[in-house]
This record gives structure tokens, C-alpha cells and sequence, in this order.
């Protein structure tokens, strides 16, 4: 990899004169008003990272332009291959109102950040794909031998291939909460079977489609988690199929692993945040933290080396189209 020196100044929070504002653990979202009669959001990728659900101190700079550019192409790409409709209208800063920037944020701090998508109605779950055994899904099935209630075979190690992807569904939580994995039919109960059966197959169509995309890029797609949500029209009112929204396939929502460096059996090379998260463990292996909030400053060499994998990633799946 190549040295990734911040480029950036470092975006941890924003203040904007708009309405609605939420503050996710990486995103920063507002509402932006009407757009050809139906409402939007304004979605900024900041330059926090999180991790066991608790959003560090220390921000990565330029990890939010990374993170915003990989999210958009691929949401273009999803669009483009007929996989699914998505939420993404603009990404152009260009257009927040003047009237907004009223605080410490700029409109030359926004630049490559935004993104500007359709309003919509959440639904209540996390559609998780997996391809490969590792993270909580390795966790549930070293317990069970199996994953949200798919029976997966005997013998699998940490990193293994599935014999084909599983949909894995997710309750989402509250920020500094954890998301909890539940079966198929426990998803069903909370957003309806028909939704549930239809976002299914749209996870695991999308999922193996990008699979086969960073294969040819060098990359294993191992897991990777999908949010979706019905569209709301002038009204407030949903309208339509449910649509692919907040973001897709980047390091902060999947896990990338160099196909070249793949090794069942332990922890895998990654451009995923998983470079943060062996640091961490190594804190909370000598009982110098908990996992609980506030999490730990992170040292420059985990800075770098965080961003250097970002970018990485951005190089590898979005050059050349």
C-alpha cells in the first residue's frame, strides 16, 4: 500500500441551520426539504470512526470523503446493474441552502461528503449477507453450529467459505447499543413476511453481484450489511417498493480481505475496520479498556494505517469504472 498522509482537515462533527438533525456514529444527517415534490435528507460523512459500537474520540481525517465516494459509486453501480433502486439523488454540497451555514461548518468542509437522498421510512431490520464465517456469525456458530438459525456444516473455521451466502437478519439498535443477530422468522414479525422475503432476495442478489465485482478487483467480499427503506412522499406518506439506502459496501458496513492473503482459521488481513479493532482488543486484553463509552484516543499509527486501508479499498473497487 501506498502512504496515506491526511489530505484532509480532520471533519468530526457538524453544525448546520437545517432541520431534523440526527448524529449517527459515522454520519451526520439532516433535513434538506423538498426536491421535485418529495422530501430529502442530507446525509455528511464525518471523519468519526466506531468500533464494539462506541465512536472514538479520535477522528480519522479524509476517512469521510473515502467513505462518501466509495458508498456513492457502488450505490450508482447497484443502480446502474438494475439490482435495486436506491435513495442517492446528488452528492453535489452545492446544493445546501447559503441560509444553512450559519456555525462552525463551511461549505468547503462538506466538499465530498454529502450525500442527498430521498426521505424514507427505516425498516426496522438489518439485512446481513455472509459469505464467509467470521465476526458475530462466527461467534454464534462456534455456540451453535449455526447462524440466525441457518444450519451451516461441521468443521467451518474462523474465515472459512460458506458452501453458498446465508442471509443473516439484525435488530437495529440504538447508537452505543448493539445490534443483535435474530432468524428469519423473528424478521418477518417485525417488518412483515412479504417485505422481509423481498429484501432477502434483493440483499443476496446485490451481495453476489459486488462479490463477483471485487473478486476481479483482487478482494473478497466476506460479509457485508444492507439498510433499506420505502420511500415517503410530500405528504410524509410511504409510496412504492422498498429502496437501498444510507450506504453500501464500504469498509465501515463489510468486510474486505485481499483474496491473495486469505487464510481460514484466524483472523484475516483487512480494509475493513478491523485494523482498529485488533488495536482495541489488545486494550482490552491488558485491562486497559472496557468496550464501553468513552472509547480510547487512537495512536497516529492507527490513524494512518486505518486511512491507508480506506483508501486502498477506494483504489481497488471504484478505479476505472
Amino acid at each position: 500500500m501506498q502512504s496515506s498522509e491526511p489530505k484532509h482537515k480532520a471533519l468530526f462533527r457538524t453544525e448546520l441551520d437545517l432541520p431534523g438533525r440526527r448524529e449517527g456514529k459515522v454520519r451526520d444527517v439532516y433535513t434538506l426539504g423538498h426536491g421535485e415534490g418529495s422530501p430529502r435528507l442530507l446525509v455528511i460523512a464525518t471523519d468519526r470512526i466506531s468500533a464494539f459500537d462506541v465512536v472514538m474520540p479520535t477522528p480519522i481525517p479524509g476517512k469521510g470523503v473515502i467513505l462518501n465516494t466509495i458508498a456513492s459509486w457502488w450505490l450508482r453501480w447497484i443502480e446502474g446493474k438494475g439490482l435495486c433502486r436506491t435513495h442517492l439523488l446528488s452528492t453535489d454540497e452545492g446544493e445546501i441552502p447559503e441560509e444553512a451555514f450559519i456555525g462552525s461548518t463551511s461549505r468547503e468542509d462538506l466538499a465530498g461528503r454529502v450525500t442527498i437522498g430521498r426521505l424514507c421510512g427505516v425498516v426496522p431490520v438489518e439485512c446481513v449477507v455472509r459469505g464467509y464465517l467470521d465476526g458475530s456469525g462466527w461467534e454464534e456458530y462456534r455456540a451453535s453450529g449455526r447462524v440466525c438459525g441457518v444450519e451451516l456444516p461441521p468443521g467451518l473455521e474462523r474465515g472459512s467459505k460458506l458452501p453458498e451466502p446465508i442471509f443473516t437478519p439484525a435488530t437495529k439498535a440504538e447508537q452505543g447499543a448493539h445490534d443483535e443477530n435474530i432468524g428469519f422468522d423473528e424478521a418477518c414479525a417485525i417488518a412483515g413476511a412479504e417485505t422481509m422475503r423481498r429484501l432477502r432476495e434483493r440483499s443476496l442478489a446485490i451481495y453476489l453481484a459486488a462479490a463477483e465485482h471485487a473478486e476481479s478487483r483482487g478482494l473478497i467480499l466476506a460479509d457485508t450489511k444492507f439498510e433499506f427503506g420505502f420511500p415517503l412522499d410530500e405528504h410524509g406518506e410511504a409510496e412504492g417498493e422498498a429502496i437501498l439506502i444510507d450506504e453500501a459496501l464500504t469498509p465501515d458496513s463489510s468486510r474486505f480481505w485481499p483474496g491473495d492473503k486469505w487464510k481460514p482459521g484466524g483472523a484475516q488481513e483487512s480494509f475493513d475496520k478491523q485494523f482498529v479493532r485488533e488495536h482495541l482488543l489488545g486494550l482490552v486484553s491488558r485491562g486497559e479498556w472496557d468496550k464501553s463509552p468513552p472509547g480510547p484516543e487512537l495512536p497516529e499509527e492507527v490513524v494512518l494505517g486505518t486511512l491507508e486501508r480506506y483508501a486502498e479499498a477506494a483504489r481497488r473497487l471504484c478505479a476505472g469504472g
